[in-house]
C-alpha cells in the first residue's frame, strides 16, 4: 500500500502532535510532584514521579489509548489531541498547611502549562525572526495546545486539578473526594458533550493565544 504525500504528511503532523501532547503532559506532571515535594510531601519523590521522564508518567487510557485514537480514529487523521497521564500521587497529611498546599499542587500543572504556553510563543518568535516558518508553527501548535490542556485541568470535576480548589471551599473531606474522583471521568466527558463548555474552553484558549502572541508581536487571525 503506497501513501500519497497529503496523506503523508498529515500523518507526520498527528504523530508531531501527540508528541507534543506527551511532553506536555511530562511537564504537567512533573510541576505536581516538584510542587508536593518543595510542600513537604514526598510521596511522588519515592515513586520515581518529580521526574521529567515520560513513562513514569503515562497512563495507558489517557496518554496512550485515547489521544491516537483521536489522531488516527476512524474520523480520519487530526490534528486535534487531548488526554491525561497518570495522575501524582500525593499525601495531604505530609503537606505542610494542608489546606493551601493542596492547592498550590493541584495549580501547579496548570501553571505548568501557562508557563510552556508563553516559552513556546517566544519561540515561535525567533522562528518568525529567522525565517524558520515550520518551527514557528509547530511552536504555535504546542502553545495553543499546552493552553488547552490548562483550563481543560481547571475544570472543578474530580480528578481534575480545579476540583481540588472546590474540595478545600466546601470542606469536602478526602474520602468523599476520593470517591467522587473514581468516576470523575466518566463526568468529564460527560460535561465536555456541552456545546457550551466546549465554546467556553475554546474562547478562553483562543483568546490567550492571542494575548500572548500580540504580547510578543506574532501576527494571528
Amino acid at each position: 500500500m503506497v501513501m500519497d504525500a497529503n496523506t503523508s504528511n498529515v500523518i507526520i503532523e498527528g504523530l508531531i502532535s501527540y508528541l507534543g501532547l506527551i511532553i506536555l503532559l511530562t511537564f504537567h506532571e512533573f510541576g505536581h510532584a516538584w510542587v508536593a515535594l518543595k510542600c513537604g510531601d514526598d510521596t511522588a519523590r519515592l515513586q520515581g514521579r518529580v521526574s521529567l521522564n515520560p513513562i513514569v508518567h503515562i497512563d495507558p487510557i489517557g496518554t496512550v489509548l485515547l489521544p491516537l485514537f483521536m489522531i488516527f480514529g476512524p474520523a480520519g487523521v487530526t490534528r486535534f489531541v487531548l488526554g491525561w497521564a497518570k495522575p501524582v500521587p500525593v499525601n495531604p497529611y505530609n503537606l505542610r498547611n494542608p489546606r493551601r498546599d493542596d492547592i498550590l499542587v493541584s495549580m501547579a500543572g496548570p501553571a505548568m502549562n501557562l508557563i510552556l504556553a508563553v516559552v513556546l510563543m517566544a519561540l515561535a518568535r525567533v522562528g518568525l525572526l529567522i525565517q524558520l516558518l515550520p518551527m514557528a508553527e509547530v511552536c504555535l501548535q504546542f502553545a495553543s495546545l499546552s493552553l488547552l490542556l490548562c483550563f481543560f485541568n481547571l475544570i472543578p470535576i474530580p480528578p481534575l486539578d480545579g476540583s481540588h480548589v472546590l474540595r478545600n471551599l466546601t470542606d469536602m473531606s478526602w474520602e468523599a473526594y476520593a470517591g467522587f474522583a473514581r468516576f470523575g471521568f466518566i463526568a468529564v466527558i460527560v460535561v465536555l458533550q456541552i456545546p457550551q463548555v466546549r465554546q467556553t474552553l475554546s474562547f478562553a484558549v483562543n483568546g490567550t493565544c492571542l494575548g500572548l502572541a500580540a504580547l510578543f508581536g506574532i501576527p494571528l487571525q
